[in-house]
């Protein structure tokens, strides 16, 4: 593990980055400055195999000694330098990294993993997978407590999950974890995800057939749960099975913003449906053919519903088979105000997966 420090802030400093980036936190609560690192710690990848994640880890600038955490799961991102520990809090859209700062101004220890081949972890991010997800977010709470030590504070067991958007079920899947006493270390104090699309089989699918979701984001939620699950569970063999354009598939690279794709998903005419776009037409046409209907690539793997958003998570020494690592995805929402008062969490219900054994 390494830790490489980003910034100093004051607390005056961190209401500016928050009012400049139109995070709706209540300045009462922002009462401290904040110390913000960049932590890269050990993890696995989805196939159960070695590898490094990295994660923005942000401190309240005080003397206490024993702190509580909180994890926050960001939503959608598919540009490495927009995850948290690589976004510039300083920046003219500082929101990357504004959670956290909110939670650390508050008194808290704020943990915002990156995820998978974000940041500056190797490797393609492989989008809606929740078990890697819970594997990156529980092996930065290792990292965090181990980084703790050295500077001779400690802990609060209790861990405060929250997320929003793609992070509401990559939470919903670490409180799972850490409820089911995956490390004895930590236990699941709260949890709180945020308007997160659990239930990607009867309602969020639908509804991008349907044409329900304004473009760009149904072509390009569309577009990323393709390529993202190919690389997984081999949809297609080439891009051109399910894309007008097959070099759509190369804008998530980890290296292209949202801004950089939105041409690409432009329809021909504003007004027309989102077929227009850069997913091949369908034989059945009209609205239903977001998708090719010669291959219906992105239906949820049977058992897939809406009271769980995680199946079969996994930890490091784990492997599950791909069909039951397959999960009820997340198509995110576009990105929104949320308050970051930490009373808002609430009691979890769900069922615990199995312990992991190794260390961060």
């Amino acid at each position: 593990m390494t830790a490489e420090r980003l910034n100093v802030l004051s607390a005056a400093q961190v209401r500016a980055v928050l009012t400049v980036a139109e995070f709706d936190a209540d300045p009462a609560i922002l009462r401290s400055g904040v110390v913000s690192y960049r932590l890269v710690y050990r993890t696995i990848d989805p196939h159960g195999l070695p590898t490094t994640a990295s994660g923005l880890l942000a401190l309240p600038a005080t003397d206490t000694r024993r702190l509580r955490v909180v994890s926050y799961t960001h939503g959608t991102e598919t540009a490495r330098a927009d995850a948290p520990s690589t976004a510039t809090a300083l920046a003219a859209d500082g929101w990357g990294q504004a959670p956290a700062l909110t939670y650390a101004a508050a008194g808290f220890a704020a943990v915002a993993p990156d995820y998978l081949g974000l940041g500056v972890g190797p490797g393609l991010h492989p989008w809606m997978d929740v078990p890697s997800e819970v594997t990156a977010s529980f092996d930065l709470l290792r990292a965090t407590r181990l980084f703790l030590a050295t500077q001779g504070r400690t802990v609060d067991p209790r861990v405060l999950v929250t997320g929003f958007s793609q992070g509401a079920s990559a939470a919903t899947g670490l409180a799972t974890a850490l409820r089911s006493g995956a490390d004895p270390a930590l236990r699941l104090g709260a949890l709180a995800p945020v308007s997160g699309a659990y239930d990607l089989r009867s309602v969020e699918l639908p509804a991008l057939l349907d044409g329900q979701v304004e473009w760009p984001y149904g072509v390009g939620y569309t577009a990323y749960l393709l390529v993202a699950f190919n690389r997984l569970h081999h949809l297609y063999d080439t891009p051109a099975e399910v894309f007008r354009d097959p070099s759509v598939e190369a804008l998530f690279d980890g290296e292209h913003s949202g801004e950089h794709r939105r041409p690409a998903y432009s329809p021909r005419r504003r007004a027309g449906p989102p077929s227009a776009g850069p997913v091949r037409r369908g034989a059945g046409g009209g609205r239903r053919d977001l998708l090719h209907a010669a291959r219906p690539p992105v239906a949820a793997p049977a058992g897939a519903g809406a009271t769980s958003a995680v199946r079969t998570p996994r930890f490091p020494g784990r492997t599950a088979s791909t069909a039951a690592r397959r999960c009820a995805g997340t198509a995110s929402t576009p990105r929104s105000s949320t308050s970051a008062r930490a009373s808002t969490i609430s009691a979890p219900t769900g069922p615990a997966p199995r312990p992991s054994s190794a260390g961060s």
